[in-house]
Order: C-alpha cells, then structure tokens, then sequence
C-alpha cells in the first residue's frame, strides 16, 4: 500500500530532530522520548477521520517500523499508544469517543495498553489480575498490573477487570484517576526509556462513560489482529537495523565476515517475505487473527536471529554496553517476552 511521500517526510524529519539525539540517553538512562510521540500526534500523522481501516492500519505499521529502525523502545511507545487508539476507534460507547479520540490523534492525550495480562488470561496462562464491581454511574476496580507501559500525565490506558468468573469489562483508565498508586520500573535488561509502572488499583472509579465494552471476551477479539499487527513491525525495524549493520562491517579485518553462517541477504529476504505477507493480511475484508499470529512469531525468530548475527559481524566492537548492536540485542529479547510472548504464540497456534 503506497505512503504518502509527504507523511514519510514528516517522519524522517522527527524522528532526525526528536528522537535519533537521544537514543542513549533512552537506552541507558531510562529516558522516556514523550515529545516525539506528542508530536507524531500533532504533525497529523495518527489522524484517522474519514480513512479506510487498512490505510490507517497500513500507515501505523510503517511509523512504527521506521521508529524501530533508529530506537524500539520508543517504537514500542507508538504501538502502546497506536493499541490504545484501536480501543478507541473500536468501542462503540460512542461518548468515550467523542471525548477522547481527537485528543488521542493530535498528541493532546498519550494512550497506553494494560493487556498483557488479559490476553495471557485468555489463552489459558493467568488468571485476570483486576476485578470490578458495580457501583452508582460506574465501577469501582481494584487489584495490581505488575507493569504498563507508556504512562504518564495526560496518558489513558486500557485494562479488563473481572466481574464475575464468567463476564469481564473493558475499561479505559485515565493515569489521574484518585485511588491509582504507580511505581516506576526501571531494572529491565533493556527499554527502561518505555515510562513503564506498576499500575495499583484501590477501588478506583471508571465511570461508564470510561468503559469501552461490557463484553471485553468479544472486543479483545474485535481488536486482536489489529493489536498484534501493529507489534510486527518492531521486529522488522530492527532486524533491518541489524542488517545495515552488518553491511557496514563487510570489509573490515579483510573480508573475514564473510564466513559467517548468517549474512545480510538471506535476513534481507526474510523480512521482505514477512512484510509482503503481512501487508496482503491487512488488505483482506475480515482480518485473520490466527495468520497476522503467524508472521508476529515468524519475526520474532527473524528478529533474533538478525541481532545475533549482527553481533557476531560487528565483534569486539559489539560487546559493549552502549554499542548499537549490544542495544538491538536486547530489545530483540524484549520483542521476544512482548505479549504475545513466542511461548504464548506457539501454543496458541498449535491449538
């Protein structure tokens, strides 16, 4: 699907001036790059109105790639938010919507997905960590997320609370609701810059103009193949990262790279076999959770196996904390351990 060369533009230019300058400071100081997601929003990049879904979708899956390439941890940022405006667009409390997606579009507002535990609960993994109970306008929502990305003030993150052992709602929780308790986590090997915290909820109000579906089984299966789409890029930009690293390093110590098992080419065709299949997915009529599943876990592999060999071309030069492989390495482990995690998605796809 074509891209406008004036939205490519836009985002060369930002992630060039907002993002590139502190890529370390992101990596090893837990730097959280706020600005550049805001201004994504305000560029009129995320703006939806009156768009086909697949060009919407086909758009975001191209931001989020390109944003990989220089930094995953911000790319992983976008898909938080890119997630949280899927819940928004898909919700049919048609309140919620007007009050929040404009402001979710232009950078007014940052979004956020607390669904790592939901949707291991749904294949069979955990149980739901926040239940709900109903109360006068609302519900009142109490338990612990152990971690969600992509907070802050001004930020809103969907989360799914259990009513009852068989019926669950989908909420969209704003970061200043009173009776929500944070604790920042920064002891990750890697993506400590993601604004990631444990979320405590103690009786918190979510009034039903905040609920995104009374049904969340059926809207986390409205919104799954968008969710995971959306993910797949994160892997792409960074094994292409990897792969411009390893073209970088053909001559050095005289060629001797080039007996190495894995080379450019060959994870040059991968990635283009996965971003071709993935592109014809989200053209089709009804999306297919199950084959978008598929490519999600194909390049997570993909994606490890392009840092490793990415180290192995750099060297010595590699095997320092700060070095851009050594980072890349890390995030594709993180890629690996995002939800779906390749031992969720193994098992769901073997069923």
């Amino acid at each position: 699907m074509p891209m406008v060369m004036e939205k490519q533009e836009v985002l060369a230019e930002l992630i060039a001036q907002e993002l590139k300058p502190y890529v370390k400071k992101i990596d090893q100081d837990a730097f959280y790059a706020e600005s550049f997601l805001r201004k994504l929003g305000e560029s009129g990049l995320l703006s939806s109105g009156g768009r086909p879904q697949a060009e919407v979708l086909a758009d975001g899956l191209f931001f989020v790639g390109e944003t990989a390439k220089t930094c995953m941890t911000t790319a992983f940022c976008l898909w938080c938010h890119l997630a949280a405006l899927t819940y928004v667009r898909t919700t049919k409390n048609e309140k919620l919507k007007a009050d929040l997606l404009t402001s979710l579009e232009d950078g007014t507002l940052l979004g956020a997905t607390g669904l790592s535990n939901p949707m291991k609960h749904y294949a069979g993994l955990e149980s739901l960590h926040l239940t709900a109970k109903r109360t006068d306008g609302g519900y009142l929502v109490s338990g612990v997320l152990p971690s969600v990305s992509n907070l802050g003030k001004d930020h809103y993150f969907g989360a799914i609370a259990g009513l009852n052992e068989t019926g669950q709602i989908m909420i969209f929780v704003s970061c200043n609701s009173p009776g929500l308790k944070f604790k920042e986590k920064t002891d990750y090997l890697g993506l400590n810059g993601s604004a990631t915290y444990s979320c405590t909820f103690k009786e918190v109000f979510i009034s039903d103009d905040r609920v995104l579906s009374e049904d969340a089984n059926a809207f986390v299966a409205e919104v799954r193949p968008t969710f995971i789409a959306y993910q797949i890029p994160l892997g792409f930009g960074v094994t292409n990262a990897s792969v411009h690293s390893i073209e970088k390093m053909a001559n050095r110590q005289n060629g001797c790279n080039q007996y190495l098992r894995v080379q450019s080419p060959e994870l040059q065709l991968r990635e283009e076999a996965l971003r071709q299949k993935l592109l014809s997915l989200i053209l089709e009529e009804s999306l297919n959770w199950k084959e978008i599943a598929k490519v999600r876990l194909a390049a997570a592999y993909l994606t490890l196996e392009a840092v490793q060999a990415a180290m192995l071309h750099n060297g010595s030069a590699a095997y320092l904390q700060a070095s851009a492989p050594a980072r890349r390495l890390r995030e594709a482990y993180f890629f690996a351990n995002l939800t779906p995690t390749i031992k969720h998605l193994e098992k769901v796809l073997s069923l």
